[in-house]
């Protein structure tokens, strides 16, 4: 269940007659826990609780309900409760009936309510569904009952009139739901004279079936487009004058409404009950925008971006140096004004803004600074200075940039109403200004200079119209001009794999003609894009990442780039997961990234809670030189064998056996034991698990044709291979009887997986016996160098590979031509050798000693290493790093530090390739 629904199933648990026995169980249900669990709950079976009547689902909550008046003395026995603690418990929850109390054992948070409110408090037991949440969604859960009930409206609305979901009339839908966003604002903040003017009206004048809704709100919109001459010649009902003149372009246009059902009434007057005047604009711009898409609706409530991610953007990009400078301004009159006429000059640009989040965020934390500035010059009443028309993005959805529009709208309203008061918000609100500063269109083909000039430039032509939809309008002048541009924003997530072919095209657009290009992700052409903009005058940027642009090969790919334009990274929040409001608990790693030309700016490296002022950014987000490590076709350590990747099969499975597939095989025909290998690649490393395959060499086919099942597999590989729409797999059909891609040599081999689960400590290469074959999952090194796995198996090594290697999620993604060849490793003499190999002995036995514990759970992350295993790997890295500087290294930064430093030594003789060019 999404947020959405667990807040509809708790306000309808809230609204039925109390039923003491029933309660815990229709709570967990309104959780989303299966009927299944719930029953086993009520017999007994699952029901961990020690206290009569007590309900206690393990790893989750202990549910007491108590008698009239005494629910703390209950509280207080849940938490005394001896199988609160062993079962895990994250939550107690009692109850009466009248009152409840809840407490998050974790935090010890307590909180008390009335029992039929309780529902508004949903944001504090969302973890019980697997949901993590965020301070704002706790303080204001209005903006998910809000997101709600307008999803139940749109949907059946949709439901009856099927043609308003097609793509023709999809956008006059949107543009309708944005009305009534508008008409639920205005009539909760008074910018609608009356009580409840909106939803008043329509309860009154409409039939409740339903049949006349549609005529209603027509003459309502209709009323709102008109003024002066217009609304008499209209003649409109004395009911529809009520309704001020708007503007904007919000209720211009089309004033068409869908056909009404009594069930679709009865949601539109619901909505109408809330109150709308605490929605968040930087909050619910997201949600509702999810009500529209239908690959987001069943994710209702769990795609907004938490104000504090937004910050850690916006912060160190221009806020930081606002709130110092007002510091240092203290109460001077004149810095005051200086710093107050640079803000109203300042342009933030969103080339991804959604539904505007981080536009708005600006916007209200510009004006909490700007409001301190007039207090100190006593100036409270002035009317603010900083125009929203200087907030300007650009979305790709129709919808969601008509939101942003709404969005801001609503954010300066309720900034007027904070710092200036309800009557001079009211005074100015309407009729709403019709510039439109949010283009709705593909950023990475719209060209930014025109869209938001930088400073000193200005855009001739006004707009008419706030909502009009089409990319290639007409832009508005800035109101204060000649200031400085800041570019923010999370653009697309996309991989170079999933990427569309639309947006593969877009990338050639922004790259340029070439291939090296096509495995960036797509957010790298934000990089590029804003990179060629900052050429038309001062402007930084800063956007949200997936962290695999600051590691592999696509750290060159980019900054080779941005480099050659001037770039410097000014400031980096390293790898953290990209955990959303209301999200679920899986969350994407990311990096943000901040840029400049500004080379006299302090360089910022934050860290989780903690922040590191450093000479220079690496683009790995490390301090250290900006330079880039460059792919490699032989290692730079001149010991090193090489590394190569493994034995592609290509066969459909049909030359690989499972344990019990070879048990069979070599029991019904032992002369197939010739030509069964064992099989090892990453999975087999990490799980201990076995795999074999038939290796079968050119003068061996007849012998391999001669056993019935080793026939059958042959001919089916050949036939996986004749047909495959791959024209190179194709041509491997001649050759069924063999892997398609073959590498192995009859020697010994260190074998190292391809990809590492996040939190490892230490990679895990493993010495396999000649007869092993590795597939293309592992990566192979033929030698009988057993000191190497003493090098792979190092902190040094892991860091190294953390940091410049590509990535899943936190995890790495090892490469052979970056991670292994470009290592650098000091000249080793004999002794330092005999040392090594003796460490990479002392920890494949001590693996060996925990026999059949598997890889994965010797290093498990999560666990405490074997003492003898701990001991082996740190003896290890005491005898590597005595190799590099004579002690062992204080930390990780130091580490990758000297590591950086002697890549730069080693590679100083050999010619750096050309710089990509770009577009």
């Amino acid at each position: 269940m999404n947020a959405v629904e667990i807040e509809e199933a708790l306000s309808t648990l809230a609204e039925k007659p109390f039923d003491g026995p029933e309660f815990p169980f229709a709570f967990l249900e309104a959780f989303g826990n299966k009927p299944t669990a719930i029953n086993r709950l009520r017999k007994g079976d699952a029901n961990a609780s020690d206290l009569p009547g007590g309900v206690l689902q393990r790893n989750n909550i202990h549910i007491l309900v108590s008698p009239p008046g005494e629910v703390g003395t209950a509280l207080r026995t849940l938490r005394q409760s001896p199988k609160t603690v062993q079962a895990k418990a994250k939550f107690i929850l009692a109850t009466d009936g009248q009152m409840m109390e809840m407490e998050e054992l974790a935090s010890g948070e307590v909180l008390a309510c009335e029992f039929t409110k309780f529902p508004d408090h949903f944001g504090f037991l969302l973890p019980l569904a697997g949901i993590s949440t965020v301070k704002e969604i706790k303080d204001n859960p209005v903006d998910i009952k809000a997101t709600g009930r307008l999803n139940k409206l749109y949907v059946e609305l949709l439901r009856e009139n099927p043609d308003w979901a097609k793509a023709a009339r999809r956008p006059d839908m949107n543009h309708f739901m944005a009305r009534l966003v508008f008409c639920y604002f205005a009539e909760d903040t008074d910018i609608f004279h009356g009580e409840s003017l909106f939803t008043s009206t329509l309860e009154r004048m409409t039939e409740s079936d339903g049949s006349n809704t549609a005529q209603v709100l027509e003459t309502i919109f209709k009323a709102m487009n008109l003024q002066g001459e217009g609304r008499d010649a209209a003649k409109l009902p004395k009911w529809a004058k009520a309704f001020p003149y708007v503007n904007g372009g919000l209720f211009g246009g089309s004033t068409g409404v869908p056909n009404f059902t009594k069930i679709a009434r009865s949601y539109l007057l619901r909505a109408g009950t809330l109150n709308w005047n605490e929605i968040n604009p930087d909050i619910f711009g997201s949600m509702i925008q999810a009500v529209t898409d239908e690959d987001e609706r069943g994710e209702l409530g769990m795609h907004y971006t938490s104000v504090p991610n937004i910050l850690k953007v916006l912060n160190p990009l221009l806020l930081d140096d606002l709130r110092t400078q007002l510091e240092a301004a203290d109460d001077n009159r004149i810095k005051l004004l200086n710093l107050r006429k640079r803000m109203a000059r300042i342009r933030v640009f969103d080339p991804a803004c959604g539904s505007g989040n981080f536009l708005v965020i600006a916007y209200k934390q510009m004006r909490a600074i700007e409001w301190e500035i007039n207090k100190r010059r006593g100036e409270e009443q002035l009317k603010s200075e900083i125009p929203i028309s200087n907030f300007r993005g650009i979305e790709l959805r129709d919808f969601p940039a008509e939101i942003a529009r709404l969005a801001l709208i609503i954010a300066e309203f309720q900034c007027d109403v904070l710092y200036r008061g309800q009557k001079e918000a009211l005074s100015e609100v309407l009729p709403l200004d019709s510039q439109n500063w949010i283009t709705c269109g593909n950023a990475l083909r719209l060209d930014w200079l025109r869209i938001c000039p930088p400073s000193g430039r200005k855009v001739e032509v006004v707009s008419s119209d706030l909502f009009d939809k089409a990319s290639e309008q007409p832009e508005i002048s800035f109101e204060n001009d000649g200031g400085e541009t800041f570019i923010c924003g999370n653009p697309p997530f996309k991989g170079a794999r999933k990427q569309s072919k639309a947006q593969k095209s877009d990338m050639e657009f922004v790259f340029g003609r070439g291939d090296d290009y096509k495995d960036c992700d797509y957010v790298t052409a934000w990089y590029l894009k804003a990179s060629h903009y900052s050429s038309g005058g001062q402007t930084d940027f800063s956007f949200v990442s997936t962290n695999s642009i600051s590691r592999g090969e696509q750290v060159e790919l980019l900054w080779s780039r941005l480099y050659e334009n001037g770039e410097s990274i000014d400031f980096c929040h390293t790898q953290f997961k990209w955990q959303n409001n209301a999200q679920q608990n899986a969350g994407v790693w990311v990096v943000i990234i901040g840029v400049s030309r500004d080379g006299s700016k302090k360089r910022r490296i934050y860290e989780g809670d903690t922040v590191r002022e450093v000479d220079s950014i690496s683009p790995y987000l490390i301090p250290g030189v900006e330079d880039y490590i460059r792919k490699a076709d032989r290692p730079l350590a001149p010991l090193f064998p090489k590394l190569v990747s493994g034995n592609m099969a290509r066969d459909g499975g049909n030359l690989i056996l499972d344990v019990e597939q070879e048990r069979k095989l070599l029991s019904d025909y032992p002369k197939a034991a010739a030509l069964v290998r064992p099989l090892i690649g990453t999975t087999e490393i990490r799980n201990g698990t076995r795999r074999a395959c038939l290796w079968i060499e050119d003068d061996e086919v007849e012998l391999a044709m001669s056993i019935p099942p080793i026939r059958d597999r042959i001919v089916r590989t050949r036939d996986f291979r004749a047909t495959s729409k791959a024209k190179t797999t194709i041509g491997y059909a001649k050759i069924p009887h063999r892997f398609a891609q073959r590498c192995h040599q009859e020697r010994n081999s260190i074998v190292l997986p391809k990809n590492t689960v996040e939190g490892i400590k230490f990679l895990t290469p493993s010495y396999v016996p000649n007869t092993t074959v590795t597939t293309d999952l592992a990566f192979v090194a033929f030698t009988d160098a057993i000191w190497l796995v003493s090098v792979l198996a190092s902190t040094m090594h892991r860091v190294w590979a953390e940091a410049i290697s590509g990535g899943l999620g936190s995890g790495i993604r090892y490469s052979s031509t970056i991670t292994y060849n470009a290592f650098p490793l000091p000249e080793l003499t004999e002794q330092q050798l005999h040392d090594l190999e003796a460490s990479a002995k002392s920890i494949l036995m001590a693996r060996e000693a925990h026999f059949p514990a598997s890889i994965a759970e010797l290093y498990d992350p999560e666990v405490e290493m074997a003492e003898d295993l701990a001991r082996a790997h740190c003896m290890n890295d005491e005898v590597l790093e005595r190799i590099y500087i004579g002690r062992r290294f204080k930390n990780d930064t130091e580490r990758l530090e000297k590591l950086f430093h002697l890549y730069t030594r080693m590679t100083a003789d050999q010619a750096k390739p050309n710089k990509g060019k770009s577009k």
